[in-house]
């Protein structure tokens, strides 16, 4: 196969989970290694194996090596990856055809790549559990700040293109960098509402579509087999709140 995906555990990594659920999505095929985090070490060495910066997800081109052992062309970083998907598969679909459905496709990976911060750190990706946040958690007015943005681009999106999906008709790289943040919704039991720290009806449609595409169904199903634990991972995600349920395959 052409292409080597390094990622690591599938009911913790949103930017594993990304490039994984575009391929499948695209169509593109490819070989999957999961690398485990090893918690306590700061150098993480077999990621840095096959990762310049020792982070993933991390993308080999095979077809551009020199053959033997050679791990081929390696591509680091989300934006970057899918970048150099869209050019040596232009057939895939990864960006939208139409010059405005794909600007604005870019520029919201581009948002979620680089923004949402008080969502990342107060609604850390941990697909099998269900947590309650309580209502006077510090940081909770810059959450609900990042719920009504995401909430207005995922309309906007809709709205301008027509939807099913962010920009239009098809899934495109857009809708799987958005994929992570809808599992997160699902952890948090974030509300359908009018009301701070909910999301309206169109945004709550628009995320049980991501969860129930085929690509991320399947990479949740895998997600839910997998008993090894981040434990530094939990204890962010918990962070002393109420966990209502774990629906995570127990060791």
């Amino acid at each position: 196969m052409t292409y080597h995906l390094y990622i690591t555990l599938k009911n913790y990594s949103s930017w594993s989970m990304r490039l994984w659920v575009l391929m499948h999505a695209c169509n593109i095929p490819f070989e999957e290694t999961l690398i485990v985090f090893e918690e306590g070490v700061a150098v993480q060495k077999e990621f840095l194996k096959v990762s310049p910066t020792a982070l993933v997800p991390c993308l080999h081109d095979l077809a551009q090596g020199g053959g033997g052992d050679d791990d081929g062309l390696v591509v680091w970083e989300s934006l970057a990856i899918v970048e150099y998907l869209a050019e040596r598969e232009p057939s895939a679909g990864i960006w939208p055809t139409d010059v405005a459905a794909r600007a604005f496709a870019r520029s919201a990976c581009a948002e979620v790549h680089a923004g949402f911060s008080a969502l990342r750190s107060q609604m850390s990706m941990n697909i099998g559990l269900r947590v309650e946040i309580g209502v006077d958690e510090p940081g909770l007015p810059e959450l609900r700040r990042d719920l009504a943005r995401l909430d207005a681009l995922w309309r906007e999106g809709l709205g301008r293109f027509g939807g099913p999906w962010l920009a239009g008709r098809e899934f495109t790289a857009a809708d799987a960098f958005y994929v992570p943040v809808a599992t997160r919704l699902q952890t948090f039991m974030v509300k359908e509402g009018t009301g701070e720290g909910e999301m309206s009806a169109e945004g709550m449609a628009y995320a049980g579509r991501l969860l129930g595409h085929e690509a991320s169904r399947a990479w949740i199903e895998d997600g839910l087999k997998e008993t090894t634990r981040e434990r530094g991972h939990d204890e962010e995600t918990v962070q002393g709140r109420r966990v209502v349920a774990d629906y995570r395959a127990q060791a």
